[in-house]
């Protein structure tokens, strides 16, 4: 919570003149409504499913690559690698995929 949802004094330096006097300042915005998150163009694009894939390959190549395994090639690789790079690339392109302008 900050004071500007108390309703009372804010203190903006950027009204006061070198001198310490209150200079006129334009009203701006800083009362307006924000945009509800509904009037943003957010819609299921190509970045959704890029997200879709990484959690398909995640959840189901990685898993049946581990299965899939040949026994004689090392499982420490499979046990720890095969499902860390996946995971640390769904979260990246999780993280990429929703933060947009």
């Amino acid at each position: 919570m900050n004071s500007s949802d108390e309703g009372g004094y804010v203190h903006d330096p950027a009204a006061f003149d070198e001198d310490g006097e209150r200079a006129d300042v334009a009203d701006d915005d800083s009362t307006a409504e924000p945009p509800h998150p509904e009037a943003a163009d957010r819609e299921f694009d190509w970045r959704g499913w890029t997200v879709v894939g990484m959690i398909v390959l995640t959840f189901i190549v990685a898993p049946a690559a581990i299965t899939f395994w040949p026994p004689d090639v090392g499982y420490r690789f499979a046990l720890l690698s095969l499902p860390l790079f996946p995971a640390v690339l769904l979260a990246l392109t999780a993280v990429w995929g929703t933060t947009r302008p």
